[in-house]
């Protein structure tokens, strides 16, 4: 009799996981910058995804913008004078917190479950380490529509994240309107 009474307390806690699981909500990372394409995959996560009227959403939001490590400029000191080494980490800054808070704007009430994060680093690499980190089920990603030579040279963060994130990636076009 001794034996059955922990398969019993074994069996509770798996049900109570699997309870608990059921209650959970997935993880969808949105990339946002300062461009357009980004923010037209923000507005089309929400409307595709978060939705008022389904409430509660199925999705947990993050969403994620890159600030670009401090660039140092050397610009002279003047006539004769050494060259001068100025960062503008202030500008990066602000970018950012510009970049997030448009997000948060667009997000308005209409999410209720969602993280704004500002990670240094590649958008490239970023990206996938919060897919990594919020162990997330699905990753959105604005397109630029480059060409192949604009594409190899800038490297496409969509393509990279294609390739190298651990979840699904949605690439998010926006459609070009077609006069008839």
């Amino acid at each position: 009799m001794a034996e059955e009474a922990p398969a019993a307390a074994t069996a509770m806690v798996v049900e109570d996981q699997a309870a608990a699981g059921a209650d959970e909500k997935m993880t969808m990372v949105v990339g946002v910058d300062e461009s357009e394409p980004s923010c037209y995959a923000l507005q089309w996560v929400l409307q595709h995804f978060f939705l008022p009227a389904q409430r509660p959403h199925q999705y947990r939001l993050v969403v994620v913008t890159a600030k670009h490590a401090s660039a140092p400029a050397v610009g002279p000191a003047g006539p004769g004078g050494a060259p001068v080494l100025f960062v503008d980490a202030d500008s990066t800054k602000e970018d950012a917190v510009r970049v997030i808070d448009k997000a948060k704007d667009l997000c308005g009430a209409q999410v209720t479950d969602a993280v704004f994060e500002v990670v240094e680093g590649d958008a490239r690499n970023v990206l996938c380490d919060a897919v990594d980190r919020h162990h997330a089920e699905l990753l959105a990603v604005g397109s630029h529509g480059y060409g192949a030579f604009k594409r190899a040279f800038l490297g496409s963060v969509s393509d990279y994240c294609a390739h190298h994130a651990h979840c699904t990636v949605m690439i998010v076009k926006k459609p070009k309107h077609h006069k008839h």
